[in-house]
């Protein structure tokens, strides 16, 4: 991958430092905008650790960050062209049977995020529920290797199969081309707007989510790799996410390697600049986890990210908001030390019994879990087929 350097000699420090405090205003042809966009290992890791010390002499008050959240929202929405939001078009959801197991049950859905795109996942939720439930959404990573597939893994079964037991409503959804949309014809890294789609389809799952009774007091996202992508992304540009808790994901100097994360120009224009980190602070003051490993590019978060998340938390008043829990001997995933890490954060600020998915001595509580099929959690079948008028490519998508 090639670095493109903006921090080597003096003159470039001070055209970049002047850049990142003007807001993107001017649109820009569609070549400019490939050529804005910050893929991969963008950066250096010594880089991205310059970029945040620079940009934490630029905000030394909470209003002068206040001003840059504003500034990076913008860019975001700016970048994926969804400034002015698409209408928001009746959900029709299209529910499967009830599948029910101990102290949790699943149910398929799929629903409409614009007019014939369907996004496909799942409802887990407990068996006996009481008043209004707390609810979270589960976006996925990029696994799909056959056995391994996005939200179909053991892993991610276990994970939303526990949070229902803890009392939580957790929609678990696909990615765009993942699961069932992939064996319906839809492409995940196709060129087009997948990542305008993908966070306009996590947009819409938090109305779907609504639309179940969650309490709307009580929402919170959480997921790796790509999902956790998508989970800050989320956080950033929707105020009814409360807690967000990214996974293996937030990194100074890496930006994401799929067109899902780094396929528009949400991270740069002429006249700006942004990272990941800064995305991920958006959410603040609410409650934001990040779990980080030794094995992937998340090993520096101690050093470099969460000093940097704690002093935007310092200038919101809220220090205590923000949390990391480091793992050095793992590597990329949301596997076991992973899930220890997240439940206790969840339970704490959604008001859930931990005790259903840790014993007492801190092992995970996962035994009556039980692990379906990937076919098993698909929406579409033999008595609710795909939609004649369902969409398969973006290159079909109508926005307006």
């Amino acid at each position: 991958m090639k670095h493109q350097s903006m921090y080597r000699t003096t003159g470039l420090w001070a055209i970049l430092f002047s850049c990142l405090l003007v807001p993107f205003s001017a649109a820009v042809s569609q070549t400019e905008a490939s050529d804005m966009l910050c893929v991969g290992a963008h950066w250096t890791e010594e880089e991205g650790a310059a970029f945040l010390q620079t940009m934490r002499e630029a905000y030394p008050s909470e209003k002068a960050w206040d001003r840059r959240a504003k500034a990076i929202r913008k860019q975001l929405l700016q970048g994926t062209g969804l400034t002015k939001m698409p209408k928001k078009t009746p959900l029709n959801p299209v529910l499967g049977e009830v599948r029910v197991y101990d102290g949790y049950q699943v149910q398929n859905v799929a629903f409409e995020s614009l007019p014939g795109v369907y996004v496909t996942g799942s409802i887990y939720q407990p068996t006996d529920p009481e008043g209004k439930l707390p609810g979270i959404l589960s976006p996925h990573g990029h696994w799909d290797q056959e056995g391994e597939v996005g939200r179909y893994r053991a892993d991610a079964q276990k994970r939303f199969a526990s949070m229902a037991r803890m009392g939580a409503l957790v929609v678990a959804y696909d990615a765009v081309g993942y699961g069932q949309q992939k064996e319906l014809g839809w492409e995940h890294r196709a060129d087009g707007e997948i990542l305008k789609l993908q966070l306009w389809n996590s947009i819409r799952s938090v109305d779907f989510i609504l639309s179940l009774g969650a309490d709307p007091e009580r929402l919170a996202v959480t997921g790796a790799s790509g999902g956790g992508t998508q989970s800050f992304l989320l956080a950033a540009v929707d105020d009814r996410i409360d807690v967000s808790a990214p996974v293996v994901m937030v990194s100074a100097h890496f930006f994401g390697g799929c067109v899902c994360e780094s396929g528009m120009p949400i991270h740069r224009s002429k006249d700006f600049q942004t990272n990941n980190v800064e995305i991920a602070a958006l959410v603040a003051p609410k409650p934001l986890l990040l779990v980080s490993v030794g094995g992937d590019w998340t090993k520096n978060t101690p050093e470099v990210e969460y000093p940097h998340l704690q002093y935007i938390y310092e200038l919101k008043g809220k220090p205590e908001q923000v949390q990391n829990v480091h793992i050095p001997e793992d590597n990329h995933g949301y596997d076991a030390k992973k899930r220890q890490a997240v439940y206790p954060f969840l339970a704490k600020h959604l008001g859930l019994d931990l005790s259903k998915a840790l014993h007492a001595d801190g092992s995970l509580n996962e035994e009556k879990v039980v692990l379906e099929p990937q076919q098993a959690l698909y929406p579409f079948d033999a008595g609710n087929p795909f939609p004649e008028d369902g969409i398969t490519s973006i290159f079909h998508v109508k926005w307006d």
